[in-house]
């Protein structure tokens, strides 16, 4: 059933014809998401349907796959660990005096009262020989408990990815978002001991989630901070629920992107030093991607004996979209791995860099594993 899917998605490209793979956190159901042409069609106000991929700058125009045709399989992932051996690209020297000189030049505008946190990116390009769907199956076997997506539009580009943070989950109007932040590798069982800096920049998260949906959302309530497994790494995460009025969801998406777990804060600032400093484009990665205002058909009557009322439903709206971290863009034979960690005034450029080595391993591990 897989390979059926996996055959579709190769016609498509063979066709040049726009399609996404994915499959959710802990789900054992792959999707198919098929247009039947090679359109762009781009966003306006967040109340189309679709299968949505944002980039980091919302100036920039977000794009929604139409789903023309769906189809769902069932999953049996491998149990077979990815490779853990201590892989990663290259050293890149000029990179690495490139980027910390960045953090340098960072960690001075916040000691000198600018803003409070950026986050910082950079990407590494990697030679690749494998198929496709090769590198994607690894990916849904390697991440399991991440949302893990091929992405494709002939006239756009070609994005995988696994990632494990929600921006936003909604059904009708109630919605369910998180702050995520801080990494740590996952040694043995052993639960992650965070410093005060990681325990602060989560926390800086958390804030500015509260702060930004007060005057937009009827309620909000949060969880207590855990820590989270995510393939390799851990992760500090606070989960927060609430309920919008009608017709804001788009209002509260906006609001929502780009988080300081992606962007800093205060944000605008941040994001004026990362459009001006980091001396690329980012395009897709750190922006955001999933199911946008599908229709979810619910029963209004839970008791099953009662079977003249069951006839009766309710369609709901309901929107599942993730941060797009952990990802590369694929060319023909090279991929662009996108990395990046949150810089604050207790930074240390080297361990900072150390962090983007770390983090790119999600990827490279699924373009080497054998």
């Amino acid at each position: 059933m897989v390979q059926e899917l996996f055959n579709r998605a190769a016609s498509c490209l063979k066709e040049q014809l726009p399609f996404v793979l994915y499959s959710k956190p802990n789900d054992t159901e792959l999707i198919g998401v098929f247009q039947n042409n090679d359109a762009i069609h781009e966003v306006r106000d967040f109340t189309e349907t679709g299968f949505v991929f944002a980039p980091f700058d919302l100036n920039s125009d977000a794009i929604v796959l139409k789903m023309d045709a769906v189809e769902k399989v069932q999953l049996n992932r491998s149990h077979e660990p990815l490779s853990i051996e201590n892989k990663t690209p290259e050293s890149d020297t000029i990179e690495q005096t490139r980027y910390e000189k960045l953090l340098s030049n960072a960690i001075h505008e916040i000691r000198e009262g600018k803003f409070n946190k950026v986050v910082l990116s950079r990407k590494i390009e990697v030679d690749y020989k494998d198929d496709y769907f090769d590198i994607y199956l690894r990916i849904l076997n390697g991440y399991k408990n991440a949302f893990c997506y091929f992405w494709h539009h002939p006239k756009i580009g070609t994005w995988m990815g696994a990632t494990p943070e929600i921006l936003v989950k909604s059904n009708g109007s109630q919605f369910t978002t998180m702050s995520l932040a801080g990494t740590q590798n996952s040694v043995g069982d052993a639960k992650p001991q965070w410093s005060d800096k990681e325990l602060n920049e989560q926390q800086l998260v958390t804030d500015y989630i509260f702060d930004t949906l007060k005057d937009k959302v009827i309620s909000l309530n949060s969880s207590e901070r855990e820590s989270v497994k995510a393939g390799q790494l851990w992760h500090l995460r606070t989960e927060m629920k609430g309920t919008f009025a009608p017709n804001k969801f788009g209002a509260v998406l906006k609001a929502l992107h780009p988080t300081p777990a992606v962007c800093g804060s205060p944000l605008k600032k941040a994001k004026e030093f990362i459009l001006e400093n980091e001396l690329y484009e980012r395009t897709f990665y750190t922006g955001f991607l999933g199911e946008l205002n599908t229709k979810s058909e619910l029963s209004r009557n839970k008791n099953r004996r009662n079977q003249e009322n069951s006839a009766y439903r309710s369609i709901m709206k309901t929107s599942e979209l993730f941060v797009n971290l952990r990802c590369m863009q694929l060319f023909k034979d090279k991929a662009e791995i996108y990395v990046g960690g949150g810089i604050t005034a207790d930074s240390i450029p080297e361990k900072e860099w150390e962090e983007t080595a770390l983090k790119s391993k999600t990827m490279f591990r699924i373009l080497n594993s054998k």
